[in-house]
């Protein structure tokens, strides 16, 4: 079945499918990412099967606010400094990987002992976000050793039937993925 595609105006079919342990294409700051229910299995190794990447990687969760993600932290091993660094980024092209508390699912995180969050500032996937009701999935829309997908046609090519749903809305304006950052100690993980 041809996946179904959601305008800006229609994203609560969007947020019914991900609820319904759907996959989507959504569209982030720099390329479309894929997305699910992080707390939904089937849903999160559909991901992992489509990529054909190992899900031992693990993902971020990206969020229209920060309530969405505060579950995931670990706020116990969060000096108060640094949480307001962090929060003065967002919304922002900022990841962030903080100690995980016990609500992020060993699949989310694979064999990393933190979890990878953002806040994001882009419209269209803090829209979807919201239709949702909390934190996404969100890994790069490609098969394991492809380019992202900056468009609904590679999107397609890619992935075709194996989609529920597709965002069709703009990319934001950056030109790479966001750079990942240790939240405790500043260091870059992914540039």
């Amino acid at each position: 079945m041809i996946p179904q595609h959601h305008t800006l105006a229609e994203l609560e079919g969007a947020a019914d499918a991900l609820r319904q342990g759907g996959v989507i294409a959504y569209p982030t700051e720099a390329v479309f990412g894929l997305g699910c229910d992080p707390h939904n299995r089937i849903a999160f190794e559909r991901i992992f099967a489509l990529k054909q990447r190992p899900a031992t990687q693990g993902v971020l969760l990206i969020a229209a606010d920060f309530a969405q993600i505060t579950r995931y932290v670990d706020m116990t091993k969060v000096p108060q400094d640094v949480l307001a660094q962090v929060r003065a980024s967002w919304p922002g092209p900022f990841t962030w990987v903080f100690p995980r508390s016990a609500d992020v699912p060993d699949w989310v995180a694979g064999e990393h002992e933190g979890i990878a969050l953002r806040v994001t500032a882009h419209g269209p996937a803090a829209a979807l976000c919201r239709a949702f009701g909390g934190a996404l999935v969100s890994t790069s829309a490609n098969p394991h050793g492809r380019p992202p997908a900056r468009d609904l046609a590679t999107v397609t090519a890619y992935f075709g039937e194996g989609l529920d749903g597709i965002v069709d809305a703009p990319l934001g304006g950056a030109s790479q993925p966001t750079t990942i950052r240790d939240a405790l100690t500043g260091a870059i993980i992914r540039s």
